[in-house]
């Protein structure tokens, strides 16, 4: 009988080489890599494989324990994601951001809730399914932009820059909704998130500015083996946790602003191949892979999956025309556009944790539920593939100042 320790072991053994087998067949038929991690995760998953339910395994915590790992995987990822950039190709780009994030929720909002009344949902289900397929994680398209070395294209920087204001914009609407609907606390709730947002943001990019670098430049010259190393890990941590507990935003959110503010120290030299190393090695493909082996794709019944069908193509649509329109507002071309439109489409954990929100306070039944995670997963695999084939087509351009769009 293999003790717990040694079946997370084994299990992420497992998880590690199927992973990266995967991915390098996907590379194969020129594809990202990514791809094939999230496929391998629905064959590890209870769909076929069941990983971490096969009968050796007896530690009930193991899924929980891998589910955990994973998403210290995607912090990393999108610290170094933020890594990359610099604060003034955001600042360049910040129109872009600005209208496509905000046509990237009201559109798949408006679109969802249309699609609630059509199956003759209540109408503040119908309200909450919108918000679900408003919320956008673009942790899957930073890989793929990164993957191609184009991150720091105008594309790249549009879509980043988006997905700060489609986070913002998803949580001020939820709290509007549930303020609303619980009646007893008002539209005072909603002014004490605004208020919590805006604390986070200035004091994240006070300490970023005037209080980081310095720090870092003192922790370099100590003799700390990794020194520069754990500090970034550190502070990314605490941004993370920062911008749920304080801020009341997406913990990814907080861990791109720590990598943005790292990108402006002399350190960011070493702490690059550190993360690097660190991230897709083990923390990264464990995320990818963690999101298949919870979908079990035989639980779907054949209405189930029409309305699956219907939900998916809304959820796509919706941030293909919403974010792809406020792109083109932004001044991007129109292959731009929908490049942008393209990488706002996966959902990831920000949809799921606003779904669970809704199961939670009784707005979505368990089917619904069972349902947005089938969407979520839909959105996560087509969008490499389809990013990819749409950056392929054409040569993403660097960033300059909007005004020098066409």
């Amino acid at each position: 009988m293999l003790t717990p320790f040694l079946q997370l072991a084994l299990v992420i053994g497992i998880i590690l080489i199927t992973a990266k087998t995967a991915g390098y067949l996907s590379t194969l038929i020129g594809q990202p890599s990514v791809l094939g991690e999230l496929i391998v995760g629905i064959v590890l998953g209870p769909t076929l494989i069941d990983l971490t339910h096969l009968n050796f395994i007896t530690d009930l915590h193991l899924p929980e324990i891998i589910a955990e790992i994973g998403e210290l995987g995607v912090l990393l990822l999108m610290f170094l994601a933020g890594l990359e950039l610099h604060m003034s190709d955001l600042r360049q780009n910040t129109r872009v951001a600005a209208y496509a994030g905000t046509l990237g929720v009201l559109m798949p909002v408006g679109l969802g809730f249309f699609a609630g009344i059509l199956t003759r949902m209540p109408v503040n289900h119908a309200i909450f399914l919108g918000l679900t397929l408003g919320a956008t994680s673009v942790s899957i398209s930073a890989q793929v932009l990164m993957e191609l070395k184009v991150l720091r294209s105008r594309i790249g920087l549009g879509l980043l820059g988006a997905a700060v204001f489609d986070d913002i914009l998803v949580i001020l609407l939820l709290s509007t909704f549930l303020a609303i609907e619980g009646g007893g606390s008002g539209l005072g709730a909603v002014a004490v998130v605004l208020v919590k947002m805006v604390l986070f943001l200035n004091l994240s990019a006070a300490f970023g500015f005037f209080v980081l670098p310095a720090v870092s430049r003192r922790v370099s010259r100590l003799p700390i083996s990794q020194g520069s190393t754990t500090l970034a890990l550190i502070i990314m941590i605490v941004y993370g946790i920062s911008a749920e507990m304080l801020g009341g935003m997406a913990a990814i959110t907080g861990t791109f602003m720590a990598g943005l503010f790292f990108s402006r120290t002399p350190e960011k030299s070493i702490i690059d191949p550190g993360f690097r190393s660190l991230g897709y090695a083990f923390f990264v493909p464990i995320f990818f892979v963690n999101i298949g082996l919870s979908v079990d794709l035989g639980s779907f019944n054949l209405s189930s999956l029409w309305l699956l069908a219907g939900l998916g193509l809304v959820a796509v649509l919706g941030k293909i025309l919403g974010a792809g329109l406020g792109a083109r507002l932004g001044r991007l071309s129109w292959r731009e556009s929908l490049q942008i439109g393209i990488g706002m489409v996966s959902r990831g954990e920000v949809g799921l944790i606003v779904a669970k929100v809704g199961l939670d306070q009784g707005l979505l039944s368990n089917e619904i539920f069972g349902i947005i995670i089938g969407v979520v997963l839909i959105s996560t695999l087509i969008t490499p593939p389809m990013l990819r084939a749409s950056l392929r087509s054409s040569k993403p351009q660097p960033p300059q100042r909007i005004s020098e769009v066409e």
